[in-house]
């Protein structure tokens, strides 16, 4: 028969313990009832987009190399470099270390944790007090080593639930990090986009000051024979100045729009006059496919990231929860304490204590109830943002879309509004010269065409804008399946479980 101070027994009885306090506590311990969510995540089909959004079906996603299909190397190059300068990229890879950490930490709770130490201490006893001779009154040196052991029995699984919640953050801050890198990617394309604008506005004015001062040398030879007055030439000396102030003005705005391409690729303002004039002719401008694959939950990094958001919350909410129940704690301690004996570690010193240790809330002033509600509002919150960021994906595709298919339509009515005023004005300069109209006819119709090239530039500028924000709007790219942080869509009707 075992003797009852046996290992196994010993061990039996303190696990019945541990189980029988832990079922005691339950009945007394703090209560989260009456505190949940009715918070729903929303669902692609919750949306209205039949009509503006029409025609979607199994097109193209755009690919990760997208700004190559503009056509323009020096573009793709800018870009490149702007991923490894731009400090909004570096701060959200810093962030990603950061969540990366803490994911580290909460999963230290998991495993068992080791320690030792040792200590030495010169002792002089007091003679009054409970020490009796020959201690009282004497010096001795004490010498401790010991090694503990701990470990967290994570029954409510709190410890799981923190971990997860730390896994979904940093999922998160990568989703968010893809996010900057398309902000910063689509900013340098419309920037350079805006920079060729600027360089064909500049053409333009830069051959209406040769045309102006062309009429005002044929204004001086009228004024010479007659056929003009000193009024003719001052309105021709006036105009020719309004088109070389123009210029200028032109000039300044292709500077700050180059300073403002360096600070997007993280090099100061001086990068960007560096930069070679790019052109409107060497920059393409890609179709709009027939379809538009729109099911954008694994394609748009923001969705992606606010859906981690709302799964962080969640484990949060379940932090939350297992606080209230019992902690239960396993520890041992084995080592060798000596006041006597110059050697330490001999039999007669060891010295082992082990066994459970449970503390449970019982009263707590409602900290913990608060806590759970506060992680609720977090919660609750998320998947707010959550929807809002789906609604307004839905809503940048459509703007897009239905900017480019506006301008698809004005483009061609533009370029014929152009032709006939370019034939006007050829037509005008002509009959001016050879004085059968005056140079009043000949301004008016440099003036319209002027402002028909100005228009035509912008309005194919501004198609190309439509179509970068369109590769942005559909995640330019990004899959979160390959990138590593696919999750699972919500449910219809998917709310935190009560």
């Amino acid at each position: 028969m075992k003797s009852a101070s046996s290992p196994a027994l010993r061990l039996r009885v303190i696990a019945l313990c541990t189980l029988t306090i832990g079922v005691l506590g339950l009945s007394g311990c703090a209560s989260f009832s009456g505190i949940n969510s009715d918070k729903h995540m929303a669902q692609p089909d919750d949306y209205a987009v039949e009509r503006s959004l029409s025609g979607q079906g199994q097109g193209q996603w755009p690919t990760t190399n997208w700004v190559e299909q503009f056509g323009d190397p020096q573009l793709t190059a800018l870009i490149a470099e702007a991923m490894e300068n731009n400090p909004s990229l570096q701060q959200a890879q810093a962030r990603i270390a950061s969540a990366s950490a803490l994911a580290e930490s909460k999963g230290a709770p998991l495993l068992p944790t080791i320690d030792a130490e040792a200590s030495f201490t010169r002792n002089l006893f007091p003679e009054t007090t409970i020490y009796p001779a020959p201690y009282g009154g004497s010096w001795y040196n004490e010498k401790k080593a010991f090694l503990n052991l701990g470990y967290e029995l994570d029954v409510w699984g709190k410890n799981h639930a923190a971990l997860e919640q730390a896994v979904s953050q940093k999922k998160a801050a990568e989703a968010s990090a893809q996010e900057t890198r398309l902000v910063i990617t689509s900013s340098i394309a419309s920037a350079y986009n805006q920079l060729a604008t600027e360089y064909a506005l500049h053409d333009i004015l830069q051959r209406t000051v040769t045309q102006r001062e062309s009429l005002q040398r044929i204004t001086a030879d009228r004024v010479k024979t007659g056929l003009d007055t000193q009024i003719e030439r001052s309105q021709s000396q006036g105009s020719s100045a309004d088109a070389r102030a123009q210029l200028v003005q032109s000039e300044g705005q292709i500077t700050l729009t180059r300073q403002q391409l360096g600070v997007l690729m993280g090099k100061g303002p001086d990068r960007g006059l560096q930069v070679t004039a790019p052109r409107m002719t060497t920059l393409t401008t890609p179709a709009l496919p027939s379809a538009l694959p729109l099911n954008l939950l694994g394609r748009r990094p923001d969705i992606v990231a606010a859906r981690w958001q709302v799964e962080a919350s969640s484990k949060d909410i379940d932090v939350a929860k297992a606080r209230f129940y019992p902690d239960i704690n396993l520890s041992a301690m084995i080592g060798f304490d000596s006041l006597l004996n110059a050697n330490p570690f001999t039999a007669a010193s060891k010295s082992i204590a082990y066994g459970p240790a449970i503390s449970l809330p019982i009263f707590e002033g409602g900290a913990l109830r608060a806590n759970l509600k506060g992680s609720y509002a977090s919660y609750d919150m998320a998947v707010a943002s959550y929807n809002q960021t789906l609604n307004d994906a839905y809503g940048d595709v459509a703007k897009q879309i239905t900017g480019i298919r506006s301008i698809d339509r004005q483009l061609p009515i533009r370029r014929e509004a152009l032709a006939s005023t370019q034939r006007a004005y050829d037509l005008a300069k002509e009959r001016y010269r050879i004085g059968l109209t005056s140079q009043l006819v000949v301004l008016n119709a440099e003036t319209a065409l002027l402002g028909q090239q100005q228009a035509l530039i912008n309005l194919e500028a501004s198609r190309r804008n439509q179509q970068i924000g369109l590769f942005k709007a559909l995640g330019g790219g990004f899959d979160a399946q390959q990138a590593g942080l696919a999750i699972a869509p919500p449910a219809a009707g998917t709310a935190k479980p009560q």
